[in-house]
C-alpha cells in the first residue's frame, strides 16, 4: 500500500485575501472557487484553501497523503499513537478525507479518491 503527498490544505479566515495571495504565489487562478473550498493546481501539487478549516480543528497547513484505503491507514495511524482531529468524511463525489495529529502535535491528513 503506497501513499503519496499530493495535497496541502491551508485553513483561512479571509478566503478572498487568501485567494489573491495564492493566485499571486502560484501564478494561476483556482480551478475550484466555492464558498467552502478554493483549490489550485501547480506543478502536480494541489493547494487548497479551507474557510472552515479553523472551525474543524486545523491550526495550520495540513499535508494530505493520498491513500488507497483511508480507513485502513487511519486505523494503523491510531494504533501507532496518532489522535483524531477530523474523522472520516466525504467531501463530495466519494472523496474521503480525515486528519490526525501525531504525538508531537503535527497534523497529518489522509485523502482517498473514489475508485475509478
Amino acid at each position: 500500500m503506497t501513499a503519496g503527498l499530493q495535497t496541502i490544505i491551508y485553513p483561512v479566515k479571509d478566503a478572498e485575501r487568501a485567494k489573491a495571495l495564492f493566485t499571486a504565489l502560484l501564478g494561476a487562478e483556482p480551478f475550484v472557487d466555492e464558498p467552502y473550498y478554493i483549490g489550485f493546481r501547480a506543478a502536480g501539487q494541489d493547494v487548497g484553501l479551507d474557510p472552515n478549516g479553523h472551525a474543524q480543528g486545523l491550526t495550520g497547513p495540513v499535508p494530505f497523503w493520498h491513500v488507497t484505503d483511508l480507513r485502513e491507514r487511519l486505523a494503523a495511524l491510531l494504533a501507532a499513537g496518532a489522535e483524531i482531529v477530523q474523522d472520516v468524511r466525504d467531501v463530495g463525489n466519494g472523496r474521503l478525507v480525515a486528519s490526525v495529529k501525531d504525538p508531537d502535535g503535527n497534523l497529518v491528513g489522509l485523502l482517498q479518491d473514489p475508485a475509478a
